[in-house]
């Protein structure tokens, strides 16, 4: 895992996207010198056009999932991206070179060229062996712990999105138990843990402990390995760097006090503000007849109003009224007591379950946005009556209003509908995660990942 700008990229990820970007930049380099004298070529119009282009495509087969780990990790579930990402990307890259103002691109030699070139590197990307390919920079690791917090970074060490660690072995600190485990894999019984790491060419140790005091922990040896530039993560770190969230059960307050990250600066609120105002301002108009289509159907189902308002909680506590279109029957709360979303909900009009399907009843709370209760990335907002239930049964739960409410969010990318306390715990530990390392780099990130989300359907109620 490589650390940029504040959020944890898998390194085989970013020699992917670095690999494809350059043989892509290479091949509209490639397809010009072939059809025209290089003398001749004006390299300060190929050059840019040819960055552009490169950019334009790895940033559209990112927001397919074509780089994201597959989460079956079966060769269909990569076929299947591989050909959405062929069938999406052809089309657009054609279209492309039609618009160019540059007569390099005009003749169709090289537009058959280039697209040749670009379906065989998405075939090419499918094809690899993603094992061999992961080898260059797999780290073995080795966990110290053999109890259920040991078993639980195992499990999560098996799933694709940690490919880039080999589990090695597990390493017993004086007499601890290791009923979780499987006894073959303990190593190093009676050996100081710094020569097991050598001899075992360990490059990251993860204390799966959460006991630490009364001697349970070889401190001594966990410093001799960092000082000999094996990395040392305790749960909360490797969770955090691996899975992309912070978990509950290993967290600590002196954690979030004392580590990295939770920075709400001026400077980042400038930026986070004007990124807001300029991106929901475009969208907004850009989805302008989406949102009077979708307004006209609602019409015509279930008469009005269209827009539904509801009372939710925002930065700093602050209760503000989110704006949506209204997805729902107009008596869906009859009772006058709030529910949680289910699965197949029998509230949800045919337009509501469309408009769900495809995120666009969330359009009008651009509106939100552009008023500064939201922004367009944050955790989502609760309602009052949740959060006050959430707030006593979650520990840690009100960090999440630190930051302004978001119109998408890491949770909402990373994980199902919530409709449960224990679905809102898991989707705080995402919110957690942006919390505490939020910044324009990861919201962007978000934001493609949010095209995904539609495009695919996931989590969607």
């Amino acid at each position: 895992m490589l650390k940029v700008f504040s959020h944890y990229f898998p390194s085989h990820t970013l020699f992917q996207i670095l690999t494809d970007a350059v043989l892509l930049c290479v091949a509209v380099i490639v397809a010009v010198v072939f059809q025209f004298d290089a003398a001749k070529v004006d390299w300060r119009l190929i050059v840019p056009s040819a960055v552009l282009f490169a950019v334009a495509m790895i940033a559209l087969n990112s927001a397919l999932g074509l780089y994201r780990p597959p989460l079956s990790g079966s060769p269909r579930d990569s076929l299947v991206r591989v050909l959405l990402g062929v069938a999406v990307s052809v089309p657009v890259a054609y279209g492309v070179f039609l618009v160019l103002p540059w007569d390099y691109f005009a003749t169709e030699a090289i537009q058959v060229t280039v697209l040749l070139l670009l379906g065989g590197v998405l075939a090419m990307r499918g094809a690899l062996n993603r094992r061999q390919e992961r080898a260059l920079f797999t780290r073995r690791a080795l966990i110290v712990g053999g109890g259920e917090e040991a078993a639980s970074v195992e499990q999560v060490l098996r799933h694709p999105s940690a490919s880039g660690m080999e589990l090695v072995g597990f390493y017993l600190p004086n007499d601890s138990d290791a009923d979780r485990i499987d006894p073959q894999r303990i190593v190093g019984r009676g050996t100081s843990l710094l020569d097991v790491a050598r001899k075992l060419r360990v490059g990251q140790v993860i204390v799966a402990v959460r006991e630490r005091r009364g001697g349970v922990l070889p401190l001594r040896e966990l410093l001799d390995c960092k000082l000999h530039g094996i990395a040392v993560h305790d749960l909360s770190s490797f969770y955090e760097s691996t899975s992309g969230h912070v978990r509950i059960d290993s967290l600590k307050a002196s954690w979030l006090i004392y580590g990295d990250g939770f920075r709400q600066g001026r400077a980042r609120a400038f930026v986070k503000r004007s990124f807001d105002l300029l991106a929901a301002s475009v969208l907004l108009l850009l989805a302008m007849p989406v949102m009077l289509l979708t307004m006209l159907a609602i019409l015509l189902e279930d008469g009005a109003p269209v827009f539904y308002r509801q009372e939710r909680v925002g930065q700093a506590g602050r209760v503000f009224k989110v704006i949506k279109f209204r997805s729902m029957r107009r008596d869906a709360e009859r009772d006058g007591k709030p529910r949680w979303a289910a699965a197949d909900d029998d509230r949800v009009t045919r337009v509501g379950r469309l408009i769900r399907r495809l995120r666009i009843d969330e359009l009008p709370q651009l509106f939100n946005v552009l008023s500064g209760q939201m922004s367009l990335v944050g955790p989502r907002p609760e309602r009052p009556f949740f959060v006050d239930q959430l707030t006593r049964d979650i520990p840690f739960y009100a960090v999440r209003h630190s930051v302004k409410p978001g119109l998408t969010g890491w949770a909402q990318v990373r994980y199902q509908y919530g409709a449960s306390v224990d679905d809102a715990v898991n989707k705080l530990q995402y919110d957690l995660y942006y919390v505490k390392n939020h910044s324009l780099v990861l919201d962007i990130l978000i934001l493609v990942e949010t095209v995904r989300v539609v495009l695919t359907g996931e989590g969607a109620h």
